[in-house]
C-alpha cells in the first residue's frame, strides 16, 4: 500500500504551504495538541510513580518486606527460627516483634496506639527506624527499664517530650465477677521520638523493648518475625522461598498484602488519570481527522488527476494516511522529548523557578518526586501513534472513493 510515490505525494501535501490559512492552523493545533497531551501524560505518570515509590519507601521504613507469625501466639523458639532463615536467597535480615493494642495517656490527653516490642540490636536489619530518630536513640530501649519511643504526631497528641512519663493501658484477662477484661496499667518513660513522614506510623506507633512487651502481654516470646530482602519488588516470591526454611505452621504475609489498599488506590488513580489525560490526545486526533477531511475536499481535483495517471485507490489511501500519520508522529516525538525532559528535571525546575509546589510546612514531602519509567513512555507513545493512525482511516477512505469523472466534470 505505502509505495514510494504515495509516500512522496503525502509528504508533499504535508509540507506544502499552499493550504488555506484555516487548514494550516488546524494542522498546527493538531500537532501541538498531540505533543501537549503526550508530554502531560509522561509528566503526570512520572510524578505519580514517584509518589508511589515515596509512599512505598515510607511504609516499609517501619514495615518489613514480609512477616512470619504464629496466629497471635508466641514464637518461643524465635532465635532458632531466625538461624534457620539465615542463608535464604537475598535475605538481608530478620528480627522479632510483638504488637499490642494499647491506650496511652498523660493527663489530660489520651490516644490509642500500637505498642511494638522490638530488639534494638536486631531492628536495624529490617527497618530504617534508627535513621528516623528525631530525639534519642534506638539503643535507649533497655530491657526492664520501661522505656518507650513515640512517633512525632503521637507525642504531639499526648503533649509529651523526652523525659516525660506516660501511662500505657493494655487489656488483660481478668477473673472478675463477670469474667470481664481488667485493664493493666504501666508507667513508661519517653526516651525518644521518631518521624518517618507517614501519618499511619507517626500518629499511632510506639516502640518498647521486646522483653518489656513480653511482660506487658504475658507471653513467652514475640508474636512474629519480620524479614527484609535485597529487592522489595521480588520480596513476595523470595519470602515464600525463605518461609520454607522455618517451622511449618507459621503464617506468611508480605508487604503487598499488608498495604494492599494503599497501592490499589494508587494504581486505580494512576489508571484514571492516564485515561482522563488521554482525552487531550483524543481531541488532537479529532482535529487531525477534520484537517484531513478538509484537505481531501480541497484536493479532489488532484486526486482525480492522480487516479487518471494510474494511481490505484490504495495508493490514494496511502497518500492521506501518510499525511495524517506524519502529523501524529511529529507531535508524539515532540511530546516524548518535552515530557521526558520535564519529568527528569522536576526538582531542578522547582529550584530554578523558585516554586514550592508542596510546601514543607504542610506536607511531609518537601519536593515533588518524579520517577520516569521507560515502559510508561513507550506505552504513551504507542497509544498516541495508534490513535493518530486510526484518525486517518476515514478521510483516507473518502479520498480513495473519489471518482475521477465526477471530480473533473466542471474543471
Amino acid at each position: 500500500m505505502f509505495q514510494p510515490v504515495s509516500i512522496f505525494v503525502g509528504l508533499r501535501y504535508s509540507l506544502a504551504r499552499e493550504h488555506s490559512f484555516f487548514v494550516s492552523f488546524i494542522t498546527w493545533v493538531s500537532l501541538l495538541g498531540v505533543a501537549l497531551g503526550v508530554a502531560i501524560l509522561i509528566v503526570v505518570l512520572s510524578v505519580m510513580n514517584g509518589l508511589g515509590s515515596e509512599l512505598r519507601d515510607r511504609l516499609l521504613s517501619l514495615t518489613a518486606h514480609a512477616t512470619l507469625t504464629a496466629g497471635g501466639g508466641a514464637i518461643v523458639d524465635w532465635r532458632r527460627q531466625i538461624q534457620a532463615l539465615d542463608g535464604a536467597p537475598e535475605l538481608v535480615g530478620a528480627a522479632p516483634f510483638l504488637d499490642t493494642d494499647a491506650m496511652l495517656s498523660r493527663q489530660p490527653a489520651m490516644s490509642g496506639a500500637i505498642v511494638r516490642g522490638i530488639d534494638p540490636q536486631m531492628e536495624p536489619r529490617v527497618s530504617t527506624i534508627a535513621d528516623e530518630m528525631r530525639e534519642g536513640k534506638l539503643s535507649d530501649l533497655v530491657a526492664g527499664e520501661n522505656r518507650i519511643i513515640l512517633g512525632r504526631m503521637l507525642a504531639y497528641q499526648l503533649e509529651v517530650g523526652v523525659g516525660d512519663t506516660i501511662t500505657v493501658m493494655t487489656p488483660g484477662a481478668g477473673s472478675g465477677g463477670a469474667g470481664g477484661i481488667v485493664p493493666e496499667l504501666r508507667e513508661f518513660q519517653v526516651v525518644g521520638i521518631f518521624e518517618v513522614g507517614l501519618q499511619e506510623h507517626d500518629s499511632s506507633l510506639a516502640l518498647i523493648n521486646l522483653a518489656d512487651a513480653e511482660q506487658l502481654r504475658g507471653l513467652p516470646g514475640p508474636t512474629g518475625i519480620r524479614l527484609k530482602f535485597d529487592d522489595v519488588l521480588k520480596a513476595p516470591e523470595l519470602a515464600r522461598a525463605a518461609a520454607g526454611r522455618a517451622t511449618p505452621g507459621l503464617r506468611l504475609r508480605d508487604w503487598t498484602q499488608e498495604n494492599e489498599a494503599y497501592f490499589r488506590a494508587i494504581r486505580i488513580e494512576k489508571t484514571m488519570m492516564a485515561l482522563i489525560l488521554m482525552l487531550i490526545v483524543a481531541v488532537a486526533v479529532f482535529n487531525i481527522a477534520a484537517t484531513l477531511v478538509m484537505v481531501v475536499s480541497d484536493k479532489r481535483t488532484d486526486i482525480a488527476i492522480l487516479r487518471t495517471l494510474g494511481m490505484s485507490p490504495r495508493g490514494v489511501l496511502a497518500v492521506f494516511m501518510t499525511q495524517g500519520v506524519l502529523i501524529g508522529w511529529i507531535g508524539t516525538a515532540i511530546g516524548v522529548a518535552v515530557g521526558t525532559a520535564i519529568a527528569l528535571h522536576v526538582p531542578f525546575l522547582e529550584q530554578a523557578l523558585n516554586l514550592h509546589i508542596m510546601d514543607p510546612d504542610v506536607y511531609y514531602i518537601s519536593s515533588v518526586p518524579s520517577e520516569t519509567r521507560s515502559s510508561d513512555v513507550v506505552s504513551i507513545a504507542l497509544a498516541a501513534l495508534v490513535l493518530t493512525f486510526v484518525a486517518t482511516i476515514y478521510p483516507a477512505l473518502q479520498a480513495a472513493k473519489t471518482q475521477p469523472a465526477e471530480a473533473l466534470r466542471y474543471e
